[in-house]
């Protein structure tokens, strides 16, 4: 008899808080693969966001992804038939697009399946040189750089680092979901290492402070 299956965290009116420790690493059934999901609407379909970690010499077959595929290399090289991507490499594959991803080293990288809004069909490939960095030096924001990855339509995707404890300053008016790369943030008397991913109804809602020094990922999508 087939297991049932439940979403995960699809109910996006919902804030969700999933810390390293917090879920276990699953075998991906294509690959020397492990994939650690943070959002997941179907099985092996649907809009996904999660971790995934090829072990060295992992290779996936050629596969289509139908709405699009994001990801940001965390550590490691990560391959396809476009180029090699280290660490930092941020790479968007539009709706409709094939690869057939390996890594010859290994790497972690986080994903987004399925998720482009319509009519994005943007083709990134930014290597870790390539992210222009902006320092903010006023105010509030003394100490914080923001780097743009991609923005179409309500959608913005971006880095940002602290070079000191301070509150992170998110977009007003938005809702989105941030990955802490480097260091780490509070969130009340939550503590947010990195490797810890938030997701939010209203950024509006949402105090954070930088401990330390830290990098972040965040994507925003204008509140509707």
């Amino acid at each position: 008899m087939a297991s049932s299956f439940t979403p995960l965290n699809m109910d996006r009116r919902l804030t969700v808080l999933v810390r390293p420790g917090d879920q276990q690493w699953l075998d991906a059934p294509q690959a020397p693969v492990k994939r650690w999901p943070l959002e997941r609407e179907a099985p092996e379909s649907g809009e996904v966001t999660s971790l995934v970690e090829y072990l060295p010499g992992a290779q996936f077959p050629e596969h289509r992804h139908p709405n699009g595929e994001e990801i940001l290399v965390l550590s490691g090289v990560f391959s396809d038939e476009g180029g090699d991507y280290p660490a930092g490499s941020y790479l968007r594959s539009p709706a409709g697009s094939r690869h057939s991803p390996f890594s010859q080293p290994g790497c972690v990288i986080f994903v987004k399946l399925n998720q482009f809004a319509e009519g994005d069909m943007s083709t990134v490939r930014l290597l870790p040189q390539q992210v222009v960095w902006q320092a903010l030096d006023h105010g509030v924001d003394r100490g914080m750089e923001r780097a743009q990855l991609h923005a179409f339509a309500d959608e913005v995707s971006s880095l940002q680092r602290y070079s000191r404890a301070m509150p992170v300053q998110l977009p007003s008016q938005m809702r989105g979901e941030i990955l802490v790369l480097e260091g780490s943030l509070t969130w009340g008397e939550e503590t947010l290492p990195a490797g810890s991913w938030l997701r939010a109804p209203s950024f509006d809602e949402l105090p954070l402070t930088a401990v330390e020094n830290t990098r972040i990922l965040v994507k925003a999508h204008q509140l509707s």
